[in-house]
């Protein structure tokens, strides 16, 4: 089947190797990497209609722009695909944007990582049932058995795929304050030893524990080299949002979040509220800071 990827990032490059591999004929854009086309109009060029096109880049303004022109190239018939971070939301919009024009638009979460190219990407696609369908040959290729489903309308791909990056956020911080513990105990444990063990008829095994396991294996029982700060891409927010909106009780998301936001921010100021308070109510010793050692005041 025929498949233009507008986006060869690690994912983008990733997902058009496997498609290759699968004996699809995938034309390609990313003005920052060698591609087939050299513009969104040239692709569209490169494909038979009705045409398919896959924009696996950035969720935000690029996402958008894109989209916009693509609605501005494409013919009646054809298809747009976001498999990106999008907020659910937009893509409701962008589907009834196209809609007006006779474009289908897909939205497919896509999970997989880096990985995805040897194992697969689980996919999660939301659309109209004749064009999804009609991709179907590209998502069972690009999904590994029983890891690709139509899970419902417009957004709801992309509905999906949040919630299931809000639960990441609690796994991993799960595993990240119950390796802090075990750091901080009286043990000296080696946690790329627990990890490794962990992973076979534990409970708690799972792909994270594997890919923590290559961390400590990669850079060492102490992390010494990865910097204590956390990003987040939005889709933890996005969940933490919807669970308000509908009064859904979300601790564990939120916590996670929280102590992401907490892991950027050098200078602890909320904890020099509590040593001020602490000192003010209990007369508890204040810990100063430690002046530079770099010389004397200039002033």
């Amino acid at each position: 089947m025929q498949l233009g990827m507008i986006g060869l990032g690690r994912m983008g490059n990733g997902m058009t190797e496997r498609l290759r591999g699968g004996g699809h004929e995938i034309q390609t854009y990313d003005p920052k990497v060698d591609s087939t086309a050299g513009s969104l109009e040239e692709l569209a060029q490169q494909l038979e209609k009705p045409r398919a096109v896959w924009m696996m880049i950035p969720a935000g303004k690029i996402t958008e722009d894109t989209f916009q022109q693509l609605l501005g190239i494409l013919d009646e018939g054809d298809t747009i695909v976001d498999g990106g971070n999008s907020n659910f939301h937009d893509s409701k919009r962008r589907y009834d944007q196209a809609q007006q024009k006779g474009i289908n638009f897909i939205d497919v979460g896509v999970s997989g990582g880096i990985w995805g190219l040897e194992v697969g990407f689980c996919l999660m696609a939301g659309g109209d049932d004749e064009p999804v369908e009609r991709l179907e040959p590209i998502l069972e290729t690009l999904a590994p058995e029983d890891g690709y489903a139509h899970v419902g309308p417009s957004g709801a791909g992309h509905f999906v795929k949040m919630v299931h990056n809000g639960i990441e956020y609690g796994l991993m911080q799960s595993y990240a304050e119950g390796f802090e513990i075990m750091d901080h105990s009286e043990y000296e444990f080696d946690l790329h030893q627990i990890s490794g063990i962990w992973r076979y008829g534990s409970v708690v095994r799972s792909w994270l524990l594997e890919l923590l396991h290559s961390a400590f294996e990669q850079h060492g029982s102490q992390l010494d080299d990865i910097a204590p700060y956390v990003e987040d891409s939005g889709e933890g927010r996005w969940t933490l949002d919807e669970a308000i909106k509908m009064s859904v009780p979300a601790p564990v998301l939120a916590a996670s979040l929280f102590a992401r936001f907490a892991s950027r921010d050098e200078i602890k100021f909320s904890a020099k509220v509590a040593a001020a308070l602490r000192n003010q109510f209990g007369g508890h010793a204040i810990r100063a800071v430690e002046k530079a050692k770099a010389g004397p005041d200039p002033r």
